[in-house]
């Protein structure tokens, strides 16, 4: 069973959906032209401690989080988002970085497909990956919000 909740944030309303095992998606509500299921708000454990870590990193009192993730996807697809989460706060790398440190350097596009995969945004950093001519690149939740999240780790 999926328990999602929402809260706001300085960027938008932000979607928490988890299972049992921990939080599966973390993400924004999709633009106005799209449409979707108005929900009950329901809680369970890892949605709280999610909404709490996520409203500390918004008031500059988190830079990592450790909350119970339990995500689905491919295992080249795990293994890029779980060396997204070795990108501090505060800094970013290319998706080179990311296919580097997968022993894979010719994956670099592999990476960027993945990550526009992260189900887990802003937890999971796939804001902080950039091109490598240190341009923003594609983020699921529009370039506007990864600028604002850059600037909100000190990065632009």
């Amino acid at each position: 069973m999926i328990i999602q909740t929402s809260i706001s944030s300085p960027i938008d309303d932000i979607i928490i959906q988890a299972t049992e095992k921990g939080v599966s998606y973390v993400g924004f509500y999709p633009p106005v032209e799209y449409s979707y299921t108005p929900f009950e708000q329901v809680t369970n454990k890892a949605v709280l401690i999610c909404a709490a870590q996520l409203n500390e990193y918004f008031a500059k009192k988190r830079t990592t989080f450790d909350v119970p993730l339990d995500t689905t996807g491919t295992v080249f697809q795990q293994s890029v988002w779980q060396a997204l989460l070795t990108v501090p706060f505060g800094q970013s790398q290319t998706y080179g970085y990311i296919a580097n440190q997968l022993n894979n350097p010719k994956a670099v596009r592999a990476v960027g497909a993945a990550n526009g995969k992260n189900p887990i945004s802003i937890i999971v950093p796939c804001h902080r990956i950039i091109g490598a001519n240190a341009k923003l690149t594609g983020y699921a939740g529009g370039l506007e919000r990864k600028l604002w999240l850059l600037k909100h780790e000190g990065l632009m």
